[in-house]
């Protein structure tokens, strides 16, 4: 609980990152960044390393002096200039490709430290930046990523973004949170911006006549996943800056949860008073009551906006490609940049680590799938489509196992084995307990740990987590279960094989429709660990 006798003091005694954000702003790093690079990275100290979160930047591993650097892109919505842009930093000065992320960021590896004021001043000549791409702070605002063009969306919720991520970025008042925050805003009927994982989700919705927003708060993963909840409030569009101000302020403004780094998040706090005292603060900071809402809309359906789809501008398209595990070269950005301007269009990145090319004409539509196709981009999507991989081994330290090349293991191996008929299954890995691929909610939840051989020597290892989802067509919204434990990684593509392999021989058997998860639900723990470890 909120502990109202805690003092600063006490808070910079037990908290080591407090402490460090008290004694220098981690955005007046930047200030000393020329003198940073003439003493050289060997003398920096780590206290500013970790300030350099606050631009985006974290060390790639092993800590070398080269940077894995966070381009933020609200909503994930990119001209042709700006991928070309990025493309041809990665091609200079990085390693040559980026990484889609789940949060429609572009990450780019080993950029040394010498030459970040040329990528800076470079991102900046393209509006591009990296403010609050990491650290303490708001990080990069996701939605839906056809907002604006979808013909089934409520309202176009690209203008709230817009203020939220102009006034967020580099704000001093909110740039010291007790730990990252993360905010999604979409008025996409099947939700695919998943506000259950966010800190704050505001979720578009009609009532008495109105369009505005149904709040959520204190989603969050991790190592202590927590699906959020129902504020209960309908918010106006132009009151959503406020609300969220709000927010933040109660949650930073309680030293309770800047006691520890680890129990930092939002959702302790939602855990700890409930959301009903938790508003009743809000209000208080806001000093006027918030609007009741209704009824809480639910997502309609799963998508990932993939394949091609007409646009509510007329006689207009957007076609989704699936770029598995997230990752194309900076050649296929520059290119993918050139066809876009060619079309007239932009590009969107999704959540599901995909990109969406928007405002194609019918009659051009077979002639930018075959150009796509030229660049190594299909648009067929099958399991590449809804699955996902976080950056994991080499380059992250916090990794024990490869993600985005055991990803494409195994998808291909499924591939090779069922064809496109598993097309609905959303394989999520990570490799960490830091879920930043989302292992929890995932049809097949994959998480990378350490195992033994026979002979006792380490191997790379994951545990495989089932039963989770998001609660879309009749599944239920829950945190998965970890039931395989530490298969070894050269296995794995098989376990996930014989997963399949009996769910669709049940749905074959039944003669019904039944998803994934329900599968798993219908099973006990015995059998399904007998099938993964055949």
């Amino acid at each position: 609980m909120t502990d109202n006798n805690l003092t600063l003091e006490q808070v910079l005694k037990k908290n080591s990152r407090e402490r460090l954000k008290k004694e220098k702003m981690p955005l007046d790093v930047m200030n000393e960044l020329p003198g940073l690079i003439q003493r050289g990275y060997e003398v920096i100290s780590e206290d500013d390393i970790v300030r350099l979160q606050w631009y985006g930047l974290y060390h790639d591993k092993p800590k070398v002096g080269e940077f894995m650097m966070r381009i933020k892109i609200p909503n994930g919505i990119l001209t042709p200039h700006k991928l070309r842009t990025i493309g041809l930093l990665s091609q200079r000065y990085g390693k040559g490709y980026g990484e889609i992320t789940t949060r429609q960021d572009i990450q780019l590896h080993s950029i040394r430290l010498e030459h970040l004021p040329a990528v800076f001043q470079t991102l900046k000549e393209a509006d591009l930046g990296t403010t609050g791409g990491c650290g303490d702070v708001v990080r990069n605002i996701t939605g839906c990523p056809v907002a604006g063009i979808d013909r089934r969306e409520l309202f176009d919720v690209r203008p709230v973004i817009r203020q939220l991520a102009q006034f967020l970025d580099g704000n001093r008042e909110y740039s010291d949170l007790p730990r990252k925050h993360k905010i999604t805003v979409a008025a996409c009927p099947a939700q695919c911006n998943l506000p259950e994982i966010h800190c704050q989700a505001y979720t578009g919705v009609k009532q008495e006549g109105e369009f505005g927003f149904a709040v959520r708060v204190g989603g969050g993963l991790s190592t202590v996943p927590r699906l959020s909840k129902s504020l209960g409030a309908f918010v106006d569009p132009e009151e959503v800056l406020s609300v969220v101000r709000a927010i933040l302020d109660v949650w930073q403004n309680d030293l309770t949860y800047r006691r520890s780094f680890i129990k930092a998040r939002l959702k302790f706090m939602i855990d700890d008073l409930g959301v009903v005292e938790f508003r009743r603060r809000v209000e208080q900071r806001l000093e006027h009551p918030l609007k009741y809402l209704a009824e809480d809309p639910m997502p309609a359906e799963e998508t990932n906006h993939l394949g091609v789809n007409q646009q509510q501008q007329e006689n207009l398209y957007y076609i989704g490609f699936p770029v598995l595990s997230g990752r194309f070269s900076g050649e296929q950005m520059i290119q993918v940049a050139a066809l876009t301007n060619q079309e007239g269009g932009d590009i969107r990145l999704t959540q599901q680590q995909n990109l969406i090319l928007t405002h194609i004409q019918q009659t051009r539509i077979d002639r930018v799938i075959k150009q796509m196709e030229s660049i190594g981009i299909r648009s067929e999507s099958g399991l590449r489509g809804p699955s996902i991989a976080c950056t994991g081994q080499p380059f992250c330290n916090f990794a024990v196992t490869e993600t985005k090349s055991r990803l494409v293991e195994v998808i291909t191996h499924l591939e090779q084995v069922f064809g496109t008929s598993t097309r609905q299954l959303r394989i999520f890995l990570d490799g960490c307990p830091h879920a930043c691929g989302h292992h929890w909610i995932g049809d097949i939840g994959l998480m990378g740990t350490t195992g033994r051989t026979t002979g006792g020597e380490k191997v790379e290892a994951y545990d495989i987590i089932l039963r989770g989802g998001r609660g879309v067509g009749g599944e239920l919204a829950v945190i998965g279960k970890p039931l395989g434990r530490r298969v070894p990684a050269d296995q794995l593509k098989y376990a996930v094989e014989r997963l399949v392999r009996a769910y669709k021989a049940e749905v074959d058997s039944r003669g019904v429709s039944l998803s994934f998860q329900q599968f798993c639900i219908n099973h006990n723990d015995d059998e399904l660990q007998t099938i993964i470890a055949g």
